[in-house]
């Protein structure tokens, strides 16, 4: 069966591949066409995780069979696989000839709903996603290719209303890759809600996401709107959504495939129109196996999973990043990084990423500004030395003493190995008799600072 004329290209569920041509998607995919009925011939094509049956003109599958109710029954994969949910119809549903309220879907069901039958067939397709031929998407920057490619899928799921699941370090761009998805999509105009999981103590986390009535708990003395409720219309954002409480993550997963909230200590369900997206740093999948995270939940919310790349493996963006941080900090200053502090700012490895890079670029933005833009003017790095320099920077306690300790000697030993080498000609012998150690030592450190093979002079 070629593709419907309407089929839906969004991606629940999607599988992402990656190669030289960009990347690929993996879409689960089904075809409703109906048999008989007042709207025989209507086929839809759809992607998305659950769809609707009715006779309501915002039914996924609106029929204008007088027999069928106006909500009748819904589809919903889950994983792999489909079930058909009869949503409390009056004449009921009816699969492969067997009256059900809840059923699995085989491919080819029939499905009756009143005088209408209707075939289900899933398919599975690949869709290819080219590179961006844009260095930006919506205040993301990046012209690597890593990032051409996430900004080419983004582009792709901007508009739909699946959720996204961000993976990525800290500090590596997942609240600002939400905020681009919000403004490339239809939602745009809508609130753009944030929720940290991490940063709301467990007891209040169900409070701020649906909300609660008066009295709901010690303390609460006035009502409050969730941030569900809040966002109605637009986005909202979970992040650290790995550290959400396990006694909550069955309630978030009710509001999602209900599309209700009920705000601790009320009686009554609130309708909700919202897309989620969520980000976390952690490997969620492995959360999954441990039984630490829901799989269902996980499975609803990473109907696309994008991983944002780590600082270190786009440095080729550096020169790129650095002037439009700069621009953003530093609006009056109309110039760009020096670019000999480009060339030092890439032998870090930027543990921080882009966010550590950001609050660095906010110190060197005052010796720029003061026209101090030689080498030696270069503000330290915080737990670093700068390469080639010796001046200590600022202690994050936060790294551990082993990984502060690498931090630290990594670029000074490199610059050492690299002056070394050029005293001696690029003659390892005699670079060894200057560092004062042996051959085999020279060469394990040369290949730990990356400066192996030694291609110039005799080895």
């Amino acid at each position: 069966m070629s593709e419907p004329p309407n089929i839906q290209h969004l991606f629940a569920g999607t599988e992402v591949s990656r190669d030289e041509d960009g990347a690929s998607l993996r879409e689960h995919v089904f075809v409703l066409k109906v048999l008989s009925g007042p709207d025989k011939g209507i086929e839809i094509g759809v992607a998305q995780r659950t769809v609707t049956v009715g006779t309501l003109p915002t039914s996924d599958l609106k029929l204008t069979d007088g027999r069928i109710s106006r909500r009748h029954c819904e589809i919903e994969r889950v994983e792999d696989s489909y079930k058909i949910r009869d949503l409390g119809s009056t004449n009921g549903t009816d699969v492969d000839g067997v009256r059900v309220v809840e059923a699995a879907l085989a491919p080819g069901a029939l499905i009756r709903v009143g005088g209408t039958e209707i075939i289900f067939r899933p398919k599975k397709r690949w869709v290819r996603v080219p590179p961006s031929e844009s260095d930006n998407f919506h205040g993301l920057v990046g012209a690597s290719r890593p990032m051409r490619d996430i900004f080419g899928l983004l582009e792709r799921i901007a508009p739909s209303d699946l959720t996204v699941l961000l993976v990525g370090e800290t500090g590596t761009g997942k609240e600002i890759a939400a905020r681009a998805l919000h403004t490339g999509s239809r939602r745009a105009s809508g609130p753009f809600v944030v929720v940290d999981c991490g940063a709301v103590a467990p007891t209040l986390v169900e409070s701020e996401l649906f909300g609660h009535e008066r009295g709901a708990f010690t303390g609460a003395e006035a009502p409050r709107t969730g941030a569900f409720c809040y966002a109605n219309g637009g986005t909202v954002f979970l992040d650290e959504i790995g550290e959400l409480p396990a006694e909550l993550q069955p309630k978030l997963l009710r509001a999602l495939d209900r599309r209700e909230v009920k705000p601790l200590g009320g009686s009554k369900a609130i309708n909700i129109d919202v897309r989620v997206i969520a980000a976390t740093n952690r490997d969620l999948s492995r959360e999954v196996e441990r039984g630490a995270f829901r799989r269902d939940l996980y499975f609803r919310l990473a109907e696309v999973v994008v991983g944002l790349p780590s600082l270190r493996e786009r440095l080729e963006d550096m020169g790129l990043l650095c002037d439009t941080l700069l621009t953003q900090i530093a609006p009056e200053l109309r110039q760009p990084v020096p670019r000999d502090w480009v060339a030092i700012l890439k032998e870090y490895e930027w543990p921080g990423n882009v966010r550590e890079l950001r609050n660095y670029l906010r110190r060197a933005a005052i010796e720029i500004e003061a026209g101090n833009t030689s080498l030696d003017s270069m503000p330290p790095m915080a737990a670093r030395a700068i390469p080639g320099g010796s001046r200590p920077g600022e202690i994050d306690l936060s790294v551990p003493l082993v990984e502060a300790r690498k931090q630290w000697t990594a670029p000074y030993e490199k610059a050492y190995l690299t002056k070394l080498l050029t005293q001696a000609e690029h003659d390892l012998d005699e670079a060894a008799r200057l560092g004062g150690m042996h051959r085999k030592s020279l060469e394990r450190l040369l290949r730990h600072a990356g400066l192996w093979p030694v291609k110039k002079g005799r080895s």
